[in-house]
Order: structure tokens, then sequence, then C-alpha cells
């Protein structure tokens, strides 16, 4: 009995040595802690229970964990900071950048949901420091629960900032137990809320309506013209092809052409205005002017040639130069109207139709080449990360005389939309393709959520050795929960915003990553998802900031 009890205690010792030595191994080589939380995160992220996957966010939950099993152990595993700072960047320029197009227009219709959510944080802050003061809790405590509530790391070193200037030396280490301890369920609680959000994705209203590609026969006696008739349609219409009678040849419609009885013309739009020029012309016709291909062709090109990137259809000129259309635009999966005033991306397939003999020339033109898609404009995005970070590092002055700063995540976020919005500054393609900015972003959302998980997880580990941590954890509890049922409520009854733009709309508000890659890991990256994060982002970066600093100096 005595030789097999030496035995397995020999067996532990031989256990603890090894186990040391893994993360003593994993402690000096943190890029190495790096790629293994990608890879093991993402692994354990795909697997789905019930439908539900936690995608890119199980990266952060293994970081935690792998992290807290360190400390538990006596080591330290951490990736550095820069590194999280990089990838956050790189990834908030990268959504910047897809958004940009589409961003300040739907900036002119939030208004609403931005008061909406300035008035939750108040509420949420009010409802924590009442909480806290009757808990016993302190004023850098109760910031810095805030600050973790609502995963906002510039808040946290605001916090502490203002704790430390209005005399608690120990301010910002107090804050950032608090940090600690609420961080996990404002993670998991807002990815519960992006979720109640999905779950009514299916009647949103506000999805892109399908394109559509018809043929009608012309009933009209009247010889209207096509400008006219396209000016009196709601929606987005291209006139791509028209044949008079039944054996002319096939010809390109412009805008002061006519078209009378018994003639084809083939319209591509939204089925909505398709559905307004059919009731205008005629009925739909059983013949399809796409399916002769004798006069007219059409064709799929990649637009790869970079002195084409930032240029609107309407610059392009295609009509006078080869007698061609352009009648749709596809950006990663998503089908456009070929409108004169859409700006091309470098990667953008367009569908051209042109002579048949003329095709060739098109072709070249746009450059038709696979690198189009993955071209990272180098110069592009240098310039602009370098700028968002200065302008993130910027010193702002509040009415209290201290300073704050909105962060390089917020900065390059910024660059991101205005450089996405314009596409191109003379000779400089401002832009970026769909497809390399979305490796971009994952990428870059990878890496911050593998050292924001270490550093979370060496903090929790810490955090709940004190007696507080039950404090701090119903403080956050409660802040956390307002803020996500708050928006989930208001925006859903009162602003009727459809649940695929909430779940990104939550993220952003929470300005936490990992529930953006969630909601876009179960909407298979639907646009309107980065739209709703990048719309509230900016606002809640700074509010949040100012809110946790004036807890702090309370």
């Amino acid at each position: 009995m005595t030789t097999l009890r030496a035995e397995a205690g020999q067996d532990r010792k031989a256990t603890t040595i090894v186990t040391h030595g893994l993360l003593t191994h994993l402690h000096d080589n943190p890029v190495l802690v790096l790629f293994l939380l990608i890879g093991l995160g993402m692994l354990v992220g795909h697997i789905k229970v019930r439908g539900v996957s936690l995608g890119a966010a199980a990266v952060l939950f293994a970081g935690i964990a792998l992290a807290a099993w360190g400390i538990s152990q006596q080591v330290e595993i951490t990736i550095p900071a820069p590194l999280g700072t990089l990838g956050l960047a790189i990834f908030t320029f990268a959504i910047g950048i897809q958004s940009g197009p589409n961003f300040f227009h739907v900036l002119r219709t939030a208004a609403g949901p931005l008061a909406l959510m300035l008035f939750f944080f108040l509420v949420a802050a009010g409802a924590g420091l009442g909480l806290g003061h009757i808990l016993g809790m302190d004023s850098a405590q109760i910031a810095g629960t805030f600050a973790g509530a609502l995963t906002n790391t510039p808040a946290l070193a605001a916090a502490g900032n203002a704790a430390t200037l209005s005399g608690n030396p120990d301010g910002a280490a107090i804050a950032t137990v608090g940090y600690a301890v609420a961080y996990l369920y404002g993670v998991i609680g807002m990815l519960f809320f992006s979720l109640l959000a999905l779950r009514y994705r299916s009647s949103d209203r506000d999805k892109p309506s399908p394109l559509a590609n018809r043929t009608i026969r012309v009933e009209r006696s009247d010889g209207p013209m096509i400008a006219d008739i396209a000016a009196r349609i709601s929606g987005e219409l291209k006139f791509s092809r028209l044949r008079r009678g039944e054996t002319g040849p096939i010809t390109r419609p412009s805008g002061e052409d006519r078209v009378f009885e018994d003639d084809l013309v083939t319209v591509v739009g939204t089925q909505d205005a398709v559905n307004q020029v059919i009731k205008e012309l005629g009925h739909g016709s059983s013949h399809s002017l796409i399916e002769d291909r004798k006069y007219l062709d059409f064709r799929r090109i990649t637009v790869s040639d970079p002195k084409l990137a930032g240029r609107t259809l309407a610059d392009l000129d295609i009509d006078h130069r080869f007698g061609a259309t352009i009648s749709r635009v596809r950006r990663g999966d998503v089908d456009m109207v070929g409108t004169p005033d859409l700006v091309l991306q470098q990667g953008d397939r367009v569908r051209v139709v042109a002579p048949t003999g003329r095709m060739a020339e098109v072709s070249k033109f746009f450059g038709d080449s696979a690198r189009g898609l993955s071209s990272l404009n180098p110069i592009a995005l240098g310039l602009g990360m370098a700028l968002g970070i200065v302008i993130g590092e910027w010193k702002i002055l509040t009415p209290s005389g201290a300073t704050f700063s909105i962060g390089s995540a917020a900065g390059t976020l910024l660059v991101g939309l205005v450089f996405g919005r314009i596409g191109r500054i003379k000779g400089f393609v401002t832009a970026i393709p769909f497809t390399a900015t979305a490796v971009l972003a994952e990428f870059g959302l990878l890496v911050f959520l593998a050292q924001a998980g270490t550093k979370a997880g060496g903090q929790i580990a810490d955090a709940f050795t004190g007696g507080d941590w039950w404090k701090i954890l119903l403080t956050g509890f409660v802040i956390t929960t307002i803020v996500g049922m708050g928006l989930y409520a208001s925006m859903r009854w009162i602003v009727k915003m459809g649940g695929t733009r909430l779940s990104g709309l939550i993220g952003g508000a929470q300005t936490q990553p990992a529930v953006l890659a969630f909601a876009n890991e179960r909407t298979g990256a639907d646009p309107r998802v980065a739209l709703g994060y990048a719309m509230v982002y900016p606002v809640a970066m700074i509010v949040k900031i100012l809110i946790a600093q004036i807890l702090g100096g309370l």
C-alpha cells in the first residue's frame, strides 16, 4: 500500500513538472500562444449546440481559460498589449472601409437610436452608482465595474486616471479589479441579447430587395420616353436591352429612346421597381432577350485595374467608350443595380452588356484578373491606419480639466468610414477590395480576442480571490442587463429596427468585437450587421469614456 501511494505521488509530481514546463514554455512564447488560441478557439467556436455556435468569441474564452489556468500554477501567460491594439485597429479600419459606402446614408436616420443608447448608458450608470453605494463599493470600483460591464478598456483607463486624480492612489488598481470581474458577463450577456435580436431576423423589413431581370412586352401606343419612365419609378432600375418588334436587332436603350407597342425591353432592378415598370408598360413576356446573344452579349467581369477603383460608373463612361452598359455590380455576395453614382471598388464583379464583338475590349479595360479580389492596397492601409491611430491618440479636454483619448480603434474606424465612402482622392485610391477587408477584419479580430482573453483571464483569477467579487458581479450584471435589454426592447418595438441590424448595433454599443463576430457567424456576414455596429460604435466609445471618468472622480 505504501508503495502504491509513493508511485501515485511520483506520478502527480511528474504531471506537475510537465504542466509547469508547458506553461513556462507558453509564457516565453507569446506568438505561439496567439496562434494556438486562434486555432483551438476557432476549433471550438465552430461546434454548434442546437444550431448555435460561439464563432470567433470562443477565442476570447479560450484565452481567459488558458490565462486563468496559468495563474493557478503561478505562471503568467499573456500576449503583449501592442499586438491586441494592432489587431483591434486593423479590425475596425476594415469594418469602416466595408461600411463607409452606406454608413453616412444610414447615419441620417440614426439620431433616434443614438439618443436611446445614450439614455440607457446614463440609466445604467445611475443604477450602478446607486447599487454600488448600497453595497459599500467605492467610486473607483464602481467606475471600473461600469467599464467592465460595458467591455470598454479606454473607459477603464479613464476611470482609473480620474480616481487617482481625485486623491485615491490605488484607484487604478481598484478599478481594474472591478473591470475584470464584470467583464465576463459583459461579453456573455450581450451575446445573449444579440442572439435574441437574431431570433426575429426572419421578419426584418430592411432586407435588401433582391434584384430581378425581366423582359417586358410594351402595350402602350403613346411612345413614352425611357428616361421619363425611369423618373416615375421608385427604386433602383436599369434598362439593358431593347428590341423593336419580333425580329429586329437587340440594342442598348438610352434615356432618349421611346418604346412603342409590341417592343420588347429588358429591365434590371429591385423586384419592386421591376414590378412598377411592368405595370407602366405592359406585361412580362415569355421571350427573353438575354438568351439571344447575336447582337449583345453579357459577362461578369472582375474590376482588377486599380485605376478604376474609387470611380463612379458615370466616370467610366463605358456607354460612349464601348457602347456598353453595366446592369449590376456584385460586391462580396451582394448584388447592386449599376446606378451612375455607384462607386466601384477593386474586386467588384460588374455585369456588362455590350456588343458581342467588343466584349474582349471591355474585359481588358476592367482588367478581369483574380488579383483584384485580394489586393490589400497597402498605401491606403498604411496611411489610413497611421492617420486613425494619430487621431485616436489626440488628447481631448473635458470641462473638468482632465483629458482623454478615443483610442486607436475608434480613430481607425472613423478614418475607415471616410476612406470607404470617398473611394478616391485624385490619384490616391482610398478603398480596399471587399474580399481583402473581410480577411483583414477576421484576422485582426482574432488577434485582438486572443490578447484580450489572456489579459482578462489573469485579472479575473486575481479578482475572484478578493472578498468584493460578488458585489462587483451583481453591479456589473445590473449595468449590462439594463443596457442590453433596454437596447433590445427600444430598438425592436420603438425604432422598429430589424433583428439583423440590431444584433450589430448591440455589439457596437458594447464596443465588443466578439458580439459582432457572433452576429456575423449567425448571419453569414450580412452587411446590415456591420452597418449597425459602425453606426453607434464611435459615439458609444466616447460616451462610455466620459461616464467612466465622471464615476471615477466622484
